[in-house]
């Protein structure tokens, strides 16, 4: 095998985890590292981080994982005590659920008992899982008694020249953002989690989506590609001082410090269509080379695009690629923290490819996002290869202490 053939190494160990005196069981989980010899991008099973602590919540500046599942809720009450049981009980069970760990019993002794946790996830390691929880803006009103609280920015979007939204896909009075390097520890999380909101009577689920192969790279890893073949993301969040200026809440009282606005956009991706373009059209739209990702005139990923540069009097980046419309450069200095997901919903009602992206972005102040979006929305070539189907926001309070639980504050 030559140098320049990409090279895996698959390594397999044995990982040990116990799930606690609550459930009193053992189970067993196997770690596995994967590694790109080319990329450097590292999966480790065994990983797992916290849900408690003193700052933001895991699944933002996380280093994103291989797997999404995303779903929102809404609430089935007016009863400010239900919400803060859901809350508490989702807090606790989110812990859990992080360490590897069922979240109850998952085989009862008594035989007319029901398991609490599903147990599709009892044999399988952490894989990295983190579970972000959102507050949508209807919670913060008269119904719940919650209006004082409302975080300051917290608001449905403005219209935007790129919505073809559809109801269905829109809204939410609860998020849960379930991220993980195996797809049914993801999906364990998030189908126990609502399993607790439909038995408290608090909340049903309202739409969701199941994401795979990140689009958005995080500190140190490989920039992935989305369903169109490109590269997304090179131009991230990634250094502290970025996140501190552009993605963290401040201001306001101490349980919106470290929160964040967690914006949500569902957007099918025209796929029949874009795969008919030939390749420098496509460059063109985005305003990168396809194998590269280079900047059109660049050489490397990783260069700074050049948007002065022309080539025979034409700009080598055109007036309307994407990488122009929303460099922070040509915005003011705006900038966002992407954490998207390609997505799937196998073929639609006539044949075509149902995919896109799932885009999820966090920034302290939702209007950062309209304003790209406005321009994207207005000019942007790859406009005619996208629709914008689904649309929500949600303020993300930071992480509960241990022995607390997310959004106490709001109760007491």
């Amino acid at each position: 095998m030559t140098s320049n053939v990409t090279r895996r190494r698959l390594l397999l160990g044995a990982a040990a985890g116990s799930v606690g005196a609550a459930v009193g069981a053992a189970a067993s989980s196997t770690a596995a590292l994967a590694q790109d010899g080319d990329t450097g991008d590292i999966v480790d099973l065994a990983r797992h981080y916290d849900f408690y602590g003193s700052g933001e919540q895991a699944g933002i500046r996380t280093p994103p994982q291989r797997h999404l599942l995303f779903m929102t809720f809404d609430l089935t009450t007016s009863g400010k005590s239900e919400l803060q049981v859901l809350l508490a009980r989702w807090s606790g069970a989110i812990a859990q659920a992080m360490q590897g760990q069922p979240i109850g019993q998952i085989e009862p002794t008594r035989p007319s008992a029901v398991g609490f946790d599903t147990g599709e996830a009892l044999d399988l390691a952490p894989a990295s899982l983190t579970v972000t929880v959102g507050l949508g803006p209807r919670l913060f009103t008269e119904s719940f008694g919650l209006d004082a609280h409302r975080p300051p920015l917290l608001r449905e979007l403005a219209s935007l020249p790129s919505d073809a939204l559809r109801p269905n896909l829109c809204g939410g009075d609860l998020s849960l953002q379930a991220c993980a390097d195996d797809p049914q520890v993801a999906y364990h999380a998030i189908r126990d989690l609502a399993r607790i909101a439909r038995d408290t009577g608090a909340a049903k689920t309202r739409w969701t989506v199941m994401g795979f192969g990140r689009a958005s790279a995080g500190k140190g890893q490989a920039t992935p590609r989305n369903l169109m073949g490109f590269k997304d993301g090179t131009r991230n969040i990634r250094e502290d001082a970025d996140f501190d200026r552009f993605v963290w809440a401040s201001g306001g009282p101490a349980w919106q410090q470290r929160g964040t606005y967690q914006v949500v956009r569902k957007i099918r991706m025209h796929i029949e269509n874009w795969d008919t373009n030939r390749v420098s059209h496509q460059n063109a739209v985005f305003g990168r080379h396809k194998m590269s990702g280079a900047p059109l005139g660049g050489s490397d990923e990783l260069d700074p695009p050049d948007f002065a540069l022309r080539n025979g009097g034409e700009l080598a980046i055109p007036a309307t690629a994407h990488i122009r419309l929303a460099a922070h450069e040509n915005n003011n200095g705006v900038r966002i923290l992407r954490r998207g997901y390609n997505y799937t919903d196998g073929i639609d009602d006539v044949g075509q490819l149902d995919a896109g992206l799932l885009f999820i972005s966090y920034q302290n102040d939702p209007a950062h996002f309209e304003t790209l979006q406005a321009r994207l929305g207005a000019a942007d070539a790859l406009n005619e290869y996208i629709a914008h189907i689904g649309s929500a926001i949600f303020f993300i309070p930071p992480a509960p202490r241990e022995g607390s639980y997310i959004a106490e504050a709001l109760f007491l």
